[in-house]
């Protein structure tokens, strides 16, 4: 497995991860919710009313973590590109990135990479650039040595 192969696996566990977590979230509240309704008068509806502000909440996030996961599907590992893409490896002298969606650092056989999405600012700054190209972020100068 290729290195992008491996980044790209581990944003989509990522992602997966996270439904996950936000589909447990949202039967916890149902469930309290109904134990709420079987246990409660009708003049307590205040418990509910935050119980289902927290379900619209994390619907919400749910809904967000599925968009991200298809974006995640339009992510191609095997891309070849002289130029950053969606799907692209950026090495620059100090730092590498992965284009994909933004998960922060990810560390495969002790080499850190970041996986950043191309809207974020690093990703715009990043968007079309080839090895030799310099740019700046945060005060620092970076100088892309390849784009795989």
């Amino acid at each position: 497995m290729t290195i992008k192969q491996q980044l790209l696996q581990i944003c989509n566990e990522h992602v997966e991860k996270r439904i996950a977590d936000y589909k447990n979230e949202i039967d916890l509240i149902k469930e309290s919710i109904e134990s709420n309704d079987k246990g409660s008068s009708d003049d307590d509806d205040s418990g509910n009313g935050k119980l289902l502000n927290d379900l619209e909440k994390n619907m919400g996030y749910l809904n967000e973590a599925r968009k991200t996961q298809d974006y995640l599907k339009l992510v191609k590992a095997n891309l070849l590109s002289t130029s950053a893409a969606l799907g692209s490896l950026v090495k620059t002298d100090s730092l590498h990135f992965f284009i994909s969606i933004s998960v922060g650092k990810i560390e495969i056989d002790n080499q850190d990479y970041y996986a950043i999405s191309l809207q974020s600012p690093i990703g715009q700054l990043l968007k079309q650039k080839s090895a030799g190209d310099t740019f700046e972020f945060n005060g620092t100068k970076y100088t892309v040595t390849e784009v795989a």
